[in-house]
């Protein structure tokens, strides 16, 4: 099989989402972040595709930015997060962040309700890949997904070294609503071109780790 050959991919974390269990949407302010984010693309590079996690909260990120650009939105579970809090009939939400945090701490430690840090990174990669065998053969693709995924993925292609030497919070409180990673890929390998930035928000659409 040959290498992939999608040359930029920007990872999109959902905008804020309600503090509910199970799949909630985007609050008033996720939708504004979502809003923000569609239209500072629009101004810079149209992606020729736009993908993302089935997740309520990241497909209602999504759909702005596809309508910007007349495109539909793909989605792969794939790009789900790590672990999803499914309600206290499950496990309490401190029981849930326990499990998270033992899960943050050992990468290979496989949770309750979710994947380990290293078996996220492992499907996100692996749907990244797939991304470039498909017909997206250059250019720039839009994938929306979730801060823990994002931070696995960036745990496995740096390092834990290196990731908390840039940004010595990420790993811990986790990527901002609304930020933007951008991966790059470069002879058989992803390099991570910028850490999660949110520079492109307005004050008006302040945001908080998701």
């Amino acid at each position: 099989m040959s290498s992939v050959v999608v040359r930029r991919v920007l990872i999109v974390q959902h905008g804020e989402k309600e503090r509910l269990p199970g799949d909630p949407g985007l609050t008033a302010l996720g939708h504004a972040q979502a809003t923000a984010t569609a239209d500072w693309l629009l101004a810079r590079e149209a992606p020729e595709a736009i993908w993302s996690s089935p997740l309520r909260r990241a497909v209602e990120t999504a759909e702005p930015i596809a309508e910007r650009f007349g495109v539909d939105v793909v989605l792969d579970a794939r790009l789900r997060e790590r672990m999803n809090w499914e309600g206290p009939h499950v496990e309490s939400i401190d029981e849930f962040l326990q499990d998270w945090q033992r899960a943050s701490a050992d990468r290979s430690y496989v949770p309750g309700s979710g994947d380990s840090s290293e078996q996220a990174a492992g499907r996100f990669l692996a749907a990244l890949a797939d991304i470039g065998y498909t017909t997206h053969t250059s250019g720039l693709v839009v994938v929306v997904a979730h801060g823990g995924v994002t931070v696995d993925v960036l745990r496995t292609l740096l390092g834990d070294e290196s990731l908390l030497a840039a940004v010595p919070s990420l790993i811990d409180e986790g990527v901002p609503c609304g930020a933007i990673t951008e991966l790059r890929h470069d002879t058989n390998r992803w390099v991570v071109d910028s850490l999660p930035v949110s520079d492109h928000l307005a004050p008006s659409t302040g945001h908080r780790p998701a």
